[in-house]
């Protein structure tokens, strides 16, 4: 199969939400296990429902951010979103995402790719991404390492105080 990237176009909105709601449904999961149901709840009481936005957010700021898709066998596959500060010559992926049913054939690492090469045509010199170090980032990890990302571990704790 061959992959195709392309820019994102407004009919595609819909599906790049509902294949990132997939993709990261492991990721909440992941969540919730390491933060257990009474933190998680409190940060992410509807994820879904914020995800979505945000990723339709992104898909609808042309102006700051820049979305391209995978496309394969006609099916979008899975998607990369970021923005570029010229100012400080720097870029950072602000969402990526690959279908579950297209996941572990190097689709994201492509999108990663694909989008480096494109920022570096647009003169930026840095690129930035964050993602987790929980086991659902798993493979959001792998996909930037393999793009040549240089990993900076941090840490983010949480204590929860009683009931609300």
């Amino acid at each position: 199969m061959t992959t195709r990237i392309r820019p994102l176009a407004s009919g595609d909105i819909d599906a790049v939400v509902r294949l990132s709601l997939a993709a990261w449904e492991p990721v909440f999961q992941s969540f919730r296990q390491v933060l257990g149901a009474a933190i998680y709840a409190r940060i992410y009481p509807e994820w879904a429902k914020s995800q979505a936005e945000a990723v339709e957010r992104v898909c609808k700021e042309s102006e700051r951010d820049t979305v391209w898709v995978a496309e394969e066998d006609g099916a979008i596959a899975g998607f990369i979103a970021y923005e570029l500060k010229r100012k400080q010559r720097t870029g950072e992926v602000q969402m990526l995402a690959v279908d579950p049913a297209y996941q572990n054939r190097g689709i994201g690492t492509e999108l990663n790719l694909f989008a480096l090469d494109r920022m570096k045509e647009s003169g930026m010199d840095l690129v930035e991404v964050g993602t987790g170090g929980d086991p659902g980032h798993a493979p959001a990890r792998r996909s930037y390492e393999k793009a040549g990302y240089t990993p900076l571990p941090l840490v983010r704790y949480y204590k929860a105080l009683g009931t609300a």
